[in-house]
């Protein structure tokens, strides 16, 4: 019987359980935007899945072009 190691997985659900909160505040233009898009695309119950992959994509994407050089 071949299988993932229960003791790897409970390893890993500990390691992608958020502690860590973050509070941002909006002004009305830009929760338009968001209410909007989530209504376009019917992700109203994901919005703080959503922020959260847009913001980590912008800054991933930040430190791959800023990385440092050793020369």
């Amino acid at each position: 019987m071949s299988g993932v190691d229960p003791d790897f997985l409970a390893k890993q659900r500990q390691a992608m359980l958020r502690r860590h909160r973050y509070v941002l505040y909006l002004n009305d233009n830009e929760k338009a935007v968001i209410d909007s898009y989530c209504e376009r695309f019917n992700t109203a119950s994901g919005k703080s899945a959503i922020m959260r992959g847009m913001i980590m994509e912008m800054m991933m994407e930040e430190l791959d072009i800023n990385h440092p050089t050793l020369f």
